[in-house]
């Protein structure tokens, strides 16, 4: 469901509500990040924590116009997820600059590579990066937007129970993980 102006906190509203939202959106996000190796994140987005990546660009631009407010609205309602899919961010992160620039290059088009799959079903590979290229002629970038699309029979299966796996099928970055369970509860709530 998208997020409108209603939905929001008033800047000042904001600012004393904050403390206690944050920790609500920090917990909530614990059960929607899926690490794939040491050095990859998925971070499954909703509504609420697109509501608080919103509420935190209001605040630091002290956006209050009307006009400013559906700005950032129509910038971050496609990341909400909307029934049929998972968004999410990829992050690679490495700690090394020098190591996370020479990662970069070598995990060029890992984008393309990275995949749910809920169990009996085939993998469902990202489509990423609909707002804009973010790979060039010799690297990736650290962080990816994606969203995978699941098939009725999917969304079906994981309000059975069915479990889900998480991976990335990149030559020089292969791996797979079964998502915990608060993990793929959090992320089924999110199919209609």
């Amino acid at each position: 469901m998208q997020l409108t102006r209603n939905d929001l906190f008033s800047l000042e509203q904001y600012a004393q509500a904050r403390g206690d939202f944050r920790a609500k959106v920090m917990a909530h996000k614990k059960t929607r990040q899926v690490p794939i190796g040491a050095h990859t994140t998925l971070y499954f987005e909703d509504q609420l924590t697109i509501q608080y990546q919103i509420q935190e660009m209001l605040r630091v631009e002290r956006i209050f116009e009307p006009e400013g407010i559906e700005d950032e609205l129509n910038a971050y309602n496609p990341l909400i997820p909307d029934g049929s899919n998972w968004k999410a961010t990829f992050m690679i992160e490495y700690e090394s600059p020098d190591e996370r620039r020479e990662a970069l290059m070598r995990l060029r088009g890992i984008e393309a590579m990275v995949w749910v799959q809920v169990s009996g079903f085939d993998k469902v590979f990202a489509i990423a990066d609909e707002d804009l290229e973010r790979e060039d002629e010799t690297k990736t970038s650290s962080v990816h937007f994606m969203r995978f699309e699941l098939t009725p029979s999917m969304v079906a299966a994981m309000k059975e129970g069915a479990s889900l796996r998480v991976g990335s099928d990149h030559p020089d970055y292969s791996y797979q993980v079964e998502a915990r369970p608060d993990v793929r509860d959090s992320l089924t709530a999110d199919l209609g």
